[in-house]
């Protein structure tokens, strides 16, 4: 099964970071937040990907160039014009990277990857999101419905901590738990290809016309992850998962 992640966006909400990279390349512990995400698919076996490039793709088009090299101990010898590699540590990854425009939409973006995918079923999800969603689960949960399409369901973490009020006395304290209850749209989609052709244009975004349209005809399930799930839209929000990271407590590290 492959992946697509979209990588396009311009991230005006992380401009601080943003302004010289595209935001799927803001790094979390020294890497990509993207290398964050497909790692997260290739701990469960998922390592073929498509990814749609828009704002400053050349850039993820470099890092993916030199990934090899920099994942190896190498050595340059200039006299005999040859290259050795000793010890290679990158992961077993194919990746397609595909110039989908600077201004296209994410629906427009998946429409324009439709001739790198195959005919059967395969993972969506956003380029600057991580949580320890079981993709194993989500597919397998995807097959049962025998929907055209499934998005894993969040509950957003809350911004400020809360109080515990036993009347007006203060009991205790809970650093920001759930929001209100409610579940929204957290990406990690699992999608029949026939979905792409509920996409008109480059202006189409996915979240609206498409979905609405496999909701209201009933193709659309939603499998909900109580778990683990931060995306990465300012920079507390970089900054808070830097220190997941950094303490040895990030719940996305699913690999090993």
């Amino acid at each position: 099964m492959k992946a697509v992640i979209l990588a396009g966006g311009l991230g005006t909400r992380l401009a601080e970071e943003t302004s010289l990279r595209p935001k799927p390349m803001v790094e979390i512990g020294g890497r990509p937040i993207l290398w964050h995400i497909m790692k997260i698919y290739s701990a469960h076996r998922i390592n073929d990907f498509v990814v749609c490039l828009g704002y400053k793709g050349y850039l993820i088009k470099e890092y993916f160039a030199n990934y090899f090299l920099h994942m190896s101990d190498v050595t340059f010898d200039m006299a005999s014009n040859q290259t050795v590699v000793h010890q290679n540590n990158a992961e077993p990854w194919r990746v397609t990277l595909v110039d989908t425009g600077d201004t296209t939409m994410t629906g427009g973006r998946l429409k324009r990857v439709r001739q790198y995918l195959d005919d059967e079923d395969f993972c969506f999800t956003y380029g600057d999101g991580v949580g320890d969603v079981n993709i194993d689960e989500l597919i397998a949960f995807h097959r049962s419905q025998e929907k055209l399409a499934t998005l894993t369901g969040v509950q957003p973490p809350g911004r400020f901590g809360a109080l515990n009020l036993d009347g007006t006395n203060v009991a205790g304290f809970e650093e920001k738990p759930h929001g209100d209850g409610g579940w929204i749209n957290g990406g990690f989609f699992v999608l029949s290809p026939k979905v792409i052709d509920y996409v008109e244009n480059d202006a189409t975004v996915w979240e609206r016309a498409p979905m609405e349209r496999l909701a209201r005809e009933g193709e659309l399930s939603a499998y909900l992850h109580q778990g683990f799930w931060q995306p990465m839209d300012t920079l507390r929000d970089k900054q808070h998962l830097e220190d997941l990271w950094q303490s040895g407590n990030a719940p996305w590290k699913v690999w090993s």
